[in-house]
């Protein structure tokens, strides 16, 4: 523990910063693609005046930082402090030590790599409790004084930066191949941050509801819960069973249920993260190493 912060965190946050940094530098720099949030703002004075992203990315945060400590709350300011100087780092060595990657003539790749690597490495940062400040901040203070949605602020924030890029020294290739980047990377970022391991959840209907939850627990040791429901068309209440499953499993229990009663009525849902025994804990309630 540093200041109170893991030691984990901070390193992954720091790996985050360079793989974003890497892409930024590498694909978005080298083949002229634009970027939402400050971070296109940094882009935006390096095409225009070669103003370096490494000092402007900092110049540009610590208003934002004194601005916003207070709604960040002390590890997450800390942790955002530790994203962005790490950004800045990254940026300043890549950009001197760059790898040349001929991607001009197919900028579909170069837009790809931009996205992927943008979502790798912002994903791991807000997973491991980082951010890069720059937007967020802003974001959340809209939403405390002005009760605006934060992916709403982000979305026009974005928008305004590729506009601007796009009047300035974007053509319209590069600024569709932009959107491209963009879309990439907030899919990536949603991938990393919701959990690469996606579950499945089933709310199981059946008149032979003790027997289904019995083989779910005995075959495939898996917890079963009863919720209490309402039938609005029968005017009866019954138990509804709902169970969460690995992916892998799902076959299993769908064939399981049909088993024991195949006019049973089921419902599949994607459950993006779990937590709790099966899944991050064992049966003695430690955590399970991954």
């Amino acid at each position: 523990m540093v200041l109170g912060l893991k030691i984990k965190n901070i390193l992954f946050i720091l790996l985050g910063a360079a793989i974003f940094s890497f892409g930024l530098v590498n694909f978005n720099m080298q083949n002229k693609l634009a970027e939402g949030g400050f971070t296109g703002i940094t882009l935006l004075l390096y095409f225009l005046w070669k103003l370096d992203p490494s000092i402007t990315n900092l110049l540009l945060n610590i208003p934002l930082f004194i601005i916003g400590w207070k709604l960040l709350g002390r590890n997450v300011f800390l942790y955002t402090i530790i994203g962005t100087v790490g950004v800045s780092i990254f940026l300043w060595i890549f950009q001197r030590y760059p790898l040349e990657m001929p991607l001009k003539s197919d900028l579909t790749l170069a837009a790809l790599f931009a996205g992927v690597f943008a979502g790798i490495g912002l994903g791991i940062i807000f997973r491991f409790g980082g951010t890069t400040g720059g937007v967020d901040i802003i974001a959340r203070l809209v939403q405390k004084y002005a009760g605006w949605n934060m992916g709403k602020t982000m979305f026009m924030f974005d928008a305004c930066v590729i506009g601007l890029s796009l009047l300035t020294y974007l053509n319209y290739k590069q600024a569709m191949y932009t959107l491209v980047a963009v879309f990439v990377g907030a899919r990536v970022i949603d991938f990393i941050v919701e959990g690469a391991y996606s579950a499945r959840g089933a709310m199981i209907i059946s008149e032979k509801n003790e027997d289904i939850a019995k083989k779910i627990m005995d075959e495939m040791e898996r917890g079963v819960t009863a919720l209490r429901g309402y039938g609005s068309y029968t005017k009866s209440e019954r138990d509804v069973l709902y169970c969460v499953v690995a992916k892998s499993e799902l076959i299993r229990l769908k064939n399981l249920v049909t088993t024991v009663d195949p006019h049973a009525f089921v419902s599949i849902s994607i459950v993006h993260d779990v937590l709790g025994e099966g899944f991050t804990l064992d049966e003695n309630k430690k955590p399970i190493q991954t």
